[in-house]
């Protein structure tokens, strides 16, 4: 419950209307990208500029009222969801792109901004924004920078972190920093390597200085349909041992194609395949670009392809991605809730891996669809259920802990880009110590002694504020 007079101060600071207490307007926030989480704010300010959202920090400091970042609501771990002791910051108004130096290859954007709305401004110039991830029609760059998400082409050109150069932030007691250096060029310690994927725990980022990456002129994606997902597996493998980089390596498994291919998603997948696997490529040598595509190809069919498809153009290129990105809004229809989980494993293990994630749904009797990144290892195993059924539920919960140790164990961690949030926040102790974990705890303290910023995520280690 907030106070009636933080609501007065905040419907000062931003206008009436932009101030949501109302039962029916907090359900709106109550989620997000995972539905199994569920939680509803004391109240939602929709900040419109800077010096109102410097203004709402500073009254919740005053009152010493936590603070949660939000911006499209698109995350998959829970992280921007508050308590009725909280107060929900949402970005989304907060969407200007400040510039765009198309000679040094930088924009600055505001932390609302829509990951494609950027690249598009940036495509005249030649130039986009390399992150992607799969729902970047609807994230925000300020969400990116909280996670640090990635995307399909991040085995070739990076994940956030590495696109990021300067952020002004705003500290939970309503100092505004900044980190970094628009030039590229930092000094001292990588504050900003620091705060990208601190998921909100350290402050907002107001305003982000980002790289621009050159546009590629020749791309080519290749499609390989597989009977066994272990092959799929071991492609991958083959394609990066013999020394390619490709823009992006997916794979969708059988039962994602099911999903996808009886969706108003379909791309036109081979049904009956146990595994499809994206290949992209891309350069501004057409030739070369040409040639890998041929060697590539080879090392499919030695995998044991059954069939590749190769396009070229836009439009079949479009086509091919389509189900991959939509993937996982296809599988809203398997289930009224999805466990999405975010292991990440060395990629030459991943054909192990694979069949053993397989033989943990046939243990616990429930259907898991695959779809990932397997460039980079970063595996996707979803389970759509019915948490209502208690033994289903319970079922799911422990397939979930098993998925994670097993990653764990064969080298990986808990999470590549969705965050920890609160739903992986009980892996952590599976991955660090409590020295390491009260160690993390007290650099947070560095950015926010009173924890006031997101409490209860990310770190299983907290304090009392005072």
């Amino acid at each position: 419950m907030i106070p009636p007079e933080v609501l007065a101060a905040l419907k000062a600071a931003v206008g009436p209307q932009w101030v949501k207490d109302a039962r029916a307007e907090l359900d709106t926030y109550a989620t997000d990208g995972l539905p199994t989480h569920r939680s509803l704010p004391g109240a939602a300010v929709i900040p419109g500029r800077k010096d109102e959202l410097l203004q709402v920090i500073r009254i919740l400091h005053h009152h010493r009222i936590p603070a949660v970042a939000r911006g499209a609501g698109t995350g998959l771990s829970g992280g921007a969801l508050a308590s009725g002791d909280a107060v929900l910051v949402v970005l989304t108004r907060l969407n200007r792109i400040l510039k765009i130096d198309a000679e040094n290859r930088r924009a600055v954007v505001e932390p609302g901004v829509v990951n494609t709305r950027l690249s598009a401004a940036a495509e005249p110039f030649g130039l986009h924004y390399a992150p992607d991830p799969s729902s970047q029609p609807a994230c925000t760059i300020g969400g990116n920078v909280a996670e640090n998400a990635g995307g399909p082409h991040c085995l070739k050109y990076g994940v956030t972190t590495n696109h990021i150069l300067a952020l002004d932030v705003v500290l939970p007691d309503g100092e505004l920093l900044s980190l970094g250096s628009p030039s590229g060029e930092p000094w001292g310690p990588d504050l900003v390597g620091l705060f990208v994927g601190s998921e909100g725990t350290f402050g907002i980022a107001t305003e982000i200085t980002v790289k621009l990456t050159p546009t590629p002129t020749a791309i080519r994606t290749l499609l390989a349909d597989f009977t066994l997902l272990r092959s799929a597996g071991q492609a991958v493998t083959s394609i990066i041992a013999a020394g390619f980089v490709p823009a992006a390596l997916e794979i969708l498994d059988h039962n994602t194609i099911a999903a996808v291919e009886a969706s108003i998603y379909r791309a036109g997948y081979p049904t009956d395949a146990g595994a499809v696997l994206l290949v992209e490529l891309d350069g501004m040598d057409e030739l070369a670009v040409e040639a890998e595509a041929s060697q590539v190809e080879d090392l499919l069919e030695s995998a044991g392809a059954r069939s590749i498809q190769l396009a070229s153009d836009p439009a079949k290129r479009e086509k091919l991605w389509h189900g991959r990105k939509k993937a996982f809004g296809a599988m809203g229809r398997l289930g009224s809730d999805l466990v999405v989980q975010d292991a990440v494993v060395p990629r030459s293990k991943l054909p192990d891996v694979l069949d053993q994630i397989g033989e943990i749904g046939e243990r616990y009797s429930i259907s898991l669809c695959n779809v990932f990144h397997a460039g980079d290892g970063n595996l996707h195993p979803n389970i759509a259920f019915d948490q209502t059924d208690p033994d289903l539920a319970e079922r799911v919960r422990r397939a979930s802990t098993d998925i994670v140790r097993l990653c764990i164990e064969a080298g990986g961690t808990i999470t590549g880009e969705h965050g920890v949030g609160t739903d992986k926040m009980h892996y952590m102790p599976l991955v660090y110590d409590a020295d390491t974990l009260g160690a993390m705890n007290r650099i947070r303290h560095v950015f926010d002694p009173l924890e006031l910023a997101n409490p209860g995520k990310v770190l299983p280690v907290h304090s009392c504020r005072g």
